[in-house]
């Protein structure tokens, strides 16, 4: 007899994301990369056997399941797989916690484990000042035991309220896609449960008699998520109907898709909009489809300075006023002390 339908579930999708992180791998390994003229392959260094795999844990349902789907996969392919828990120290006794999760990573036959302490600021809100510490510490730890990949365990649910949260920013499609399935540098997170819902997670768990931790600001309404996840999305399936988190996450998908299209022809459209010095010239952007000029436009402020996070939709429209709208107006300031004017034809942004 098998193991139970949620359990197979988390371990198949598992299986592939690693089937993907040894291919590369191995891919890495036969294409190694530019080497110095003359320098001939050390043949003395050591090498890991297989990759490292990580599993960011933190004794959550969701991530508990992963913890123990990357145990019972990793070794038949294998790849050696540790796992990492971030104590964000928000709550009394979060470092007794994190410990404790710790010791049930390594009771899954994990290793190496650690858990990692981290400074929240306040950039931000809350939320995004955890998140910006938790995935700095994650990086760090794979970093430091030289990991493949870091599996994250978002689920269907978690890309659902993605969705609105960047439907409710109105920042355009890119909002709109939610979590990649790989992101990161050089692809380093990878999302195996994007396909699968939070109820599959928590059913893996209780079948296989995994404890779990429920965080209580997981169901605090002074987070913007948590009303999300305990209001605003309940509210949309009772007026539309069963199958919205489906739908939304279906959303992300085609929209994901649609933004790397154009963003791969604003990147090939670029260098002919621009003069022999490098400048932006209005007329041949002015040409372009809005989609793909405010692409160009929003890449130019990033590389002038502008921080990417700061940098909002309402920002690109009034730069792209300069463009479309032209009637002698002053420059725009932007984040990061950033300016755009127009000048001569051309579209100059710079630092102030």
């Amino acid at each position: 007899m098998g193991p139970h339908p949620a359990v197979a579930a988390i371990r198949l999708a598992v299986r592939r994301v690693l089937h993907d992180i040894l291919n590369d791998h191995q891919t890495s390994r036969v294409h190694p990369g530019p080497q110095p003229p003359g320098a001939q392959p050390d043949r003395t260094a050591e090498r890991p056997p297989s990759p490292l795999v990580l599993v960011a844990c933190s004794g959550g349902a969701d991530s508990m399941a992963l913890a123990s789907a990357l145990a019972f996969e990793a070794p038949k392919l294998g790849i050696r797989a540790g796992g990492v828990t971030v104590d964000h120290g928000l709550q009394p006794g979060s470092d007794l916690r994190a410990d404790e999760v710790a010791l049930r990573l390594r009771g899954l036959g994990l290793d190496p484990v650690e858990s990692v302490a981290v400074t929240v600021g306040r950039e931000g809100g809350p939320e995004a000042a955890a998140r910006d510490a938790r995935y700095a510490a994650l990086d760090a730890a794979a970093e430091r035991h030289g990991a493949a990949a870091v599996l994250l365990g978002h689920t269907r649910d978690d890309q659902a309220e993605t969705v609105l949260l960047g439907l409710a920013r109105g920042s355009g499609i890119r909002s709109l896609s939610g979590m990649a399935a790989v992101s990161g540098a050089g692809g380093r997170y990878r999302r195996p449960f994007l396909q699968l819902d939070r109820q599959t997670a928590r059913k893996a768990c209780m079948v296989q008699s995994l404890p779990v931790w429920d965080d209580p600001h997981n169901a605090d309404p002074a987070y913007t998520r948590s009303r999300l996840r305990h209001e605003g999305l309940p509210a949309l399936e009772k007026a539309l109907g069963k199958g919205v988190v489906e739908a939304l996450a279906r959303t992300a998908q085609l929209s994901r898709d649609d933004a790397d299209a154009l963003d791969a022809w604003a990147r090939q459209a670029e260098a002919s909009v621009r003069d022999a010095a490098g400048l932006l010239e209005c007329a041949k952007l002015y040409a372009l489809p809005p989609a793909v000029r405010r692409r160009i436009l929003r890449r130019a402020a990033i590389e002038a300075g502008a921080p990417a996070g700061a940098l909002f939709a309402r920002h690109i429209e009034e730069v792209d006023r300069l463009i479309t709208g032209w009637r002698g107006q002053g420059a725009i300031n932007l984040p990061g002390r950033v300016v755009a004017q127009r000048q001569g034809g051309r579209l100059v942004i710079r630092q102030g």
